[in-house]
């Protein structure tokens, strides 16, 4: 670990001299604040003692992935990383690349083809925990049996509810077999929803996503509107009964997936928390841009509001990616430790704010 200004991440690919002055800028707006030995003592204490949650990740999931999933479960018990939601990409067998680089729907899923697509690629993490590498989270309760047996605990998750096909049992259904957390949208204009990176086509929620939203809320599910456009965000806080999670994004950059001080403000008005994750984009690079990203968030929505989404093995390109390797998440502590959080603040961000909201859905 080194000084919360130094560039302790460097991106796969050298920034360009514009790139470059504008990171310098970026660090220069943060202020220099020196990571010294007590602060990489206290975030040691801090990732031993506290539960600390990525509310965000496929790690080892893909083809591409650069490690296994072994290997990321060897880095989560490095770094104490207690849980992650492991999210399954619903729209996964449709997704392309435009020459610029933005992903897309590039067609339309034939019936039930998405719907087996995610319980398949779900699997492997259901047999890591059947062979004991890890800990099934279906409660807030059983963080408790994964810190207890030393082990990195898996919240299923599905990104997208295209997998549903407009059948509202599936949601049920989900939840039975193990799923606590669905992303309404992705990269695919679907039943549910409008999305961030197209043109908008329902208005923002379509009323089957409105039935959805309310079906997870009935089931003690936890709901993530990442994705989701501001018009569905808005609708979305007029109906839920629980927290919303937005599960990684970061605040308005040039960046199409960030959001706006009121798009985030608007999660944080149900109590619910917004993931930050390490996208070098806005003049951010590297792991003093990333640290950046959450103080920024932090400054809109207050520290309750915030928390740590790292969408592992799921940015790319990889120069696009700022921080990769789980056995340093202590480094996170220990750089919001320099930086003048609270022990208490640093918990909440790392962990603290996404618990409280599991089990405020999970009631």
């Amino acid at each position: 670990m080194s000084c919360g200004c130094s560039e302790r991440w460097t991106s796969p690919a050298p920034l360009d001299r514009r790139q470059a002055l504008m990171a310098l800028a970026a660090l220069a707006a943060a202020g220099c604040a020196t990571i010294k030995p007590e602060h990489n003592e206290a975030a040691l204490r801090l990732a031993e003692e506290s539960t600390s949650v990525d509310l965000h990740s496929h790690p080892g999931m893909f083809p591409s992935s650069p490690l296994t999933m072994e290997g990321h479960l060897a880095r989560m018990e490095k770094g104490r990383v207690r849980a992650s939601l492991w999210a399954t990409t619903a729209d996964g067998p449709l997704m392309g690349r435009r020459p610029q680089g933005g992903l897309y729907a590039r067609r339309e899923p034939n019936p039930g083809e998405l719907y087996a697509y995610v319980y398949r690629t779900l699997e492997p993490v259901r047999a890591r925990a059947a062979s004991g590498k890890l800990v099934l989270i279906q409660s807030p309760a059983d963080l408790d049996t994964a810190r207890a047996q030393g082990k990195p605990g898996a919240i299923l998750t599905i990104e997208g509810g295209d997998f549903l096909e407009g059948r509202i049992e599936r949601v049920q259904e989900a939840y039975d077999r193990g799923v606590r957390s669905v992303q309404l949208t992705h990269y695919r204009v679907n039943e549910l929803g409008d999305i961030q990176t197209e043109p908008p086509v329902h208005g923002g929620l379509t009323p089957f996503g409105l039935d959805v939203l309310r079906e997870m809320n009935r089931l003690g599910m936890v709901v993530d509107i990442a994705h989701l456009t501001l018009a569905g965000v808005r609708q979305a806080v007029e109906v839920t009964r629980k927290p919303l999670l937005l599960s990684h994004t970061v605040l308005q950059t040039n960046f199409a997936r960030s959001i706006s001080a009121e798009h985030a403000r608007l999660v944080a008005k149900t109590g619910g928390v917004i993931g930050i994750f390490p996208v070098n984009s806005g003049g951010y690079y590297g792991f003093s841009g990333y640290v950046e990203h959450i103080i920024r968030m932090i400054k809109v929505v207050g520290v309750e509001h915030v928390g740590i989404g790292t969408d592992m093995d799921g940015i790319s390109p990889p120069s696009f990616v700022a921080w990769t390797d789980y056995s340093e998440w202590p480094s996170l502590a220990a750089a919001l430790l320099a930086q003048g959080y609270s022990r208490e603040d640093v918990a909440k961000l790392l962990g603290g704010n996404f618990l409280r909201v599991y089990r405020a859905s999970a009631v």
